[in-house]
C-alpha cells in the first residue's frame, strides 16, 4: 500500500483548520472539527497498516476517536442548540460573552451600584 494516498486524502485536515478559523457560524465549525477528526483517524489507520504493527495501536486509537467525536458533536450541538434559543443566531463573532442577557452601559452601572 502506498502511503501518499491516505496522506493526501488526509489533507482534508488543513480544510478543517481553515473552516475552524474562517467560519462564523457554529454548527459549520463543529463540521470543521469533524472534518479534522476524521482526517486524522484516516492518517492513523493509513500508519497503522503501513508499519505493519502486530498490537493495532492506530486502529484502537480511531476507535476512541472515534468515540469522542459522538460524544463532541452531541455536546456541541446540544451548546448550540440552547444559544440559539436564547440569542437567536449561532454566529460565533456575536457571541462573545456567555452572560444571561443583552448588556448595555445603564443596565452593568446599576447592578455595580447594587452590588457595592
Amino acid at each position: 500500500m502506498h502511503l501518499v494516498y491516505p496522506t493526501v486524502l488526509a489533507a482534508l485536515f488543513c480544510v478543517g483548520i481553515y473552516g475552524v478559523l474562517a467560519r462564523r457560524n457554529a454548527i459549520l465549525v463543529l463540521m470543521s472539527v469533524e472534518l479534522m477528526l476524521a482526517a486524522v483517524s484516516l492518517n492513523l489507520v493509513a500508519f497503522d497498516v503501513w508499519l505493519r504493527d502486530e498490537a493495532h495501536t492506530g486502529q484502537i486509537f480511531t476507535l476512541f476517536l472515534i468515540a469522542l467525536s459522538a460524544a463532541e458533536i452531541g455536546v456541541g450541538l446540544a451548546i448550540v442548540l440552547l444559544v440559539y434559543r436564547q440569542r437567536g443566531t449561532s454566529a460565533v463573532d456575536q457571541l462573545r460573552e456567555l452572560a444571561d442577557g443583552e448588556r448595555d452601559s445603564a443596565g452593568a452601572a446599576s447592578r455595580e451600584t447594587t452590588t457595592t
